[in-house]
């Protein structure tokens, strides 16, 4: 993939795929990184080469303002609004976040807002920075409400009532509460978000791509009724049985102490060791 965009910076570093947006001045969703944003996810979700991908910001004090007041300003209202049949593409674009088989992290350093939150809600997780990450929906104030998927998405984090104090307020929410409501998984100092995140996608992709994407898909599964998302657990589970990487993971693990009281007490190293012990017997 030759990842090549005018508004994002995309390097590929062992499975992860970092996408820096840089739009100075304030990094305001135009058209342009609209569609450097869609064609970078859909040119990502069958790229095989990456297991996960962490999209930032180059700078520190915005993550994405919000969408271009300018171009909703030019769209067409002399018609009757109808339902459509079909999803709006900044739809498409964030539901192709929400189910690409991939590992999908928002590194929010700094203030996200309208669409911009409303993409960053799509993604699997969010970290965000004490006293610097803010997430307003202004749409309300402005005479509108969130039509990026945001009175869908935001329910489902932060749970009803507090997606419309977020909505109906239109009012900036600083990165503890954000934090303790949901829509950010973990929040750091400064100088601690990029290690962080960079140390759980690289780990991420260390692992299966089976594993990784029939994981994802089990939780997203979860939106079923219980046992429908159960039999469907079952079914995934067994997928994941049959792959020559799990029964040879699962092989070395023993080898390498699992199921011992020593071993058992650092799992998670374990698991990481695993794949670089298969590679170098290779």
């Amino acid at each position: 993939m030759a990842y090549e965009y005018g508004t994002l910076k995309v390097s590929i570093d062992e499975g992860v795929a970092f996408a820096t947006i840089h739009s100075p001045p304030i990094n305001i969703m135009d058209p342009e990184m609209f569609n450097d944003l869609d064609q970078f996810t859909a040119e990502v979700e069958v790229d095989d080469d990456v297991k996960a991908v962490v999209m930032q910001s180059a700078d520190p004090d915005f993550f994405i303002a919000h969408y271009d007041l300018n171009t909703l300003l030019q769209v067409d209202i002399s018609q009757e609004p109808k339902l459509q049949s079909e999803l709006h593409p900044f739809h498409v674009m964030c539901e192709r976040m929400r189910t690409m088989p991939k590992a999908t992290i928002a590194k929010i350093a700094g203030r996200v807002g309208g669409g911009g939150s409303e993409f960053a809600s799509s993604f699997d997780m969010r970290y965000g920075v004490i006293g610097k990450t803010q997430v307003c929906q202004m749409e309300v104030g402005l005479g509108i409400l969130p039509g990026g998927s945001g009175t869908q998405r935001i329910p489902r984090l932060v749970g009803r009532g507090r997606a419309l104090e977020i909505i109906l307020g239109s009012a900036s929410i600083d990165a503890e509460t954000l934090s303790n409501w949901g829509y950010l998984n973990r929040i750091f100092e400064a100088d601690e978000i990029d290690g962080f995140v960079d140390n759980l996608a690289r780990r991420i992709a260390s692992f299966p791509t089976t594993a990784i994407a029939l994981a994802k898909q089990s939780v997203i599964n979860s939106e079923l009724p219980l046992q429908e998302g159960l039999l469907q657990e079952s079914l995934l589970f067994d997928q994941t049985m049959v792959t020559d990487e799990a029964q040879a993971r699962m092989k070395m693990a023993l080898e390498l102490g699992a199921q011992t009281r020593e071993k058992e007490m650092e799992i998670d190293q374990l698991c990481l060791d695993l794949g670089q012990v298969l590679r170098n017997e290779e």
